[in-house]
C-alpha cells in the first residue's frame, strides 16, 4: 500500500509530497520534505498507523531542501538515509549546501526550509545506477536520472516510478499542466530529455510526484512535460540574446508563465500553488546559468 503525505508546505495542499510505502519489513518513506514541514510528516506518518520510529528506510530522489532537508530528524528517528553518491557526502557535510542556499533564501531560509543537520556517515547510503533495493518482500530499483539536478534518482516499484523532480510539477491530474521545475546549479537539458527517456523506457502504469501526487496519463504527461521545458528553455535563452538581466527577466517570466496557466483554465488558487511549489525565479535563474554555460563551451 502507498500513502500520499501531504506535507502542506506554506499552507498549500498538494505542494510538497512524500510516500509511505508499507513493506513486510515496515514502512519505508520516499522523501522527507523539508524540515520546516517535519512536525506535518511526523503527524502524517501516525495518522497512517505508524511511528517516526517504525521508519528505517528512507529513500531520496535527490538532496534538494524540499526533497530532502528532514532527513536528517529521521536518521537520528533509527533510519538509513539512500542517496545518490554524488548527495552522500553533503547530507554528512550539509555546510556548502547550506550555504549555497543561504546565497540564495538569506533571511528566508528558516521560514522555508528550517534546519539541517549532518547525518552520521554509517547512516547513509549511496545507491548506484539500476542497483535493486530489496527491503522485505518488496524491491525498489534505483535509476539515475540527471537533468534536474545531477545527483537524481527516479525510484522504481513494480509498474510505478516514484520520479522526484525529473517527471515535473503537476499540482493535479485533472489539470492538463506540468512544469520543468529549473532551479540552479546544475540543470541540464539535454540531460533532461535523455532522463525523460529513461521513465518512458520502464512503461510504468503510474508516476508518483513529490510535486503533486500519482499520475496515470504517463504518455501524455512526459510529453507535455518535454513540450514545456524546451519551451520555457528557449523563452529564457531569447531574453539573453536581447541582453535581458535576471531582475527584469523573473517578472516577465512569472507574468508569461500565469497568463498561460489562466488561458489553459488554472485557478488563481492553483497558481498559487504551482509557484509555491515551482518558483518562477529559480527557474530563471536555473536556465539561465544552464545558456551561460552552453555559451561559454561554444555549444549556442
Amino acid at each position: 500500500m502507498i500513502h500520499i503525505l501531504d506535507l502542506h508546505f506554506l499552507s498549500f495542499d498538494h505542494a510538497i509530497a512524500s510516500f509511505l510505502v508499507e513493506t513486510s519489513e515496515g514502512p519505508v518513506l520516499i522523501e522527507s520534505g523539508p524540515y520546516s514541514t517535519f512536525p506535518t510528516l511526523v503527524a502524517q506518518i501516525k495518522e497512517a498507523g505508524f511511528a517516526p520510529t517504525d521508519i528505517k528506510h528512507v529513500l531520496l530522489t535527490h538532496i534538494h531542501f524540499d526533497h530532502a532537508g528532514a532527513a536528517w530528524a529521521l536518521a537520528q528517528h533509527g533510519a538509513q538515509i539512500f542517496v545518490h553518491p554524488f548527495g552522500a557526502r553533503h547530507l554528512a557535510q550539509p555546510g556548502k549546501l547550506w550555504n549555497s542556499a543561504k546565497r540564495i533564501y538569506q533571511d528566508d531560509m528558516e521560514r522555508l526550509w528550517g534546519d539541517m543537520q549532518p547525518i552520521a556517515s554509517e547512516r547513509i547510503t549511496a545507491v548506484d545506477h539500476e542497483q535493486p533495493l530489496v527491503i522485505g518482500d518488496t524491491t525498489f530499483r534505483a535509476w539515475h536520472t540527471p537533468g534536474h539536478a545531477s545527483h537524481h534518482i527516479a525510484w522504481q516499484l513494480d509498474d510505478i516510478v516514484f520520479t522526484g523532480d525529473v517527471a515535473g510539477v503537476r499540482i493535479s491530474e485533472a489539470d492538463k499542466i506540468v512544469e520543468p521545475p529549473c532551479p540552479p546549479p546544475d540543470i541540464n537539458v539535454e540531460d533532461w530529455l535523455d532522463s525523460i527517456k529513461t521513465i518512458r523506457l520502464l512503461d510504468p502504469k503510474a508516476i508518483y510526484l513529490t510535486h503533486y501526487g500519482r499520475v496515470e496519463d504517463v504518455n501524455w504527461h512526459l510529453n507535455e512535460l518535454e513540450r514545456r521545458l524546451m519551451e520555457w528553455s528557449n523563452w529564457i535563452k531569447a531574453k539573453m540574446e536581447l541582453g535581458q538581466a535576471a531582475e527584469e527577466t523573473v517578472p516577465e517570466f512569472k507574468r508569461w508563465v500565469a497568463n498561460q496557466l489562466r488561458h489553459e483554465g488554472v485557478s488563481d488558487q492553483a497558481i498559487q500553488q504551482y509557484e509555491a511549489a515551482n518558483p518562477s525565479w529559480m527557474s530563471v535563474s536555473g536556465l539561465m546559468r544552464y545558456w551561460k554555460k552552453k555559451a561559454e563551451k561554444g555549444q549556442v
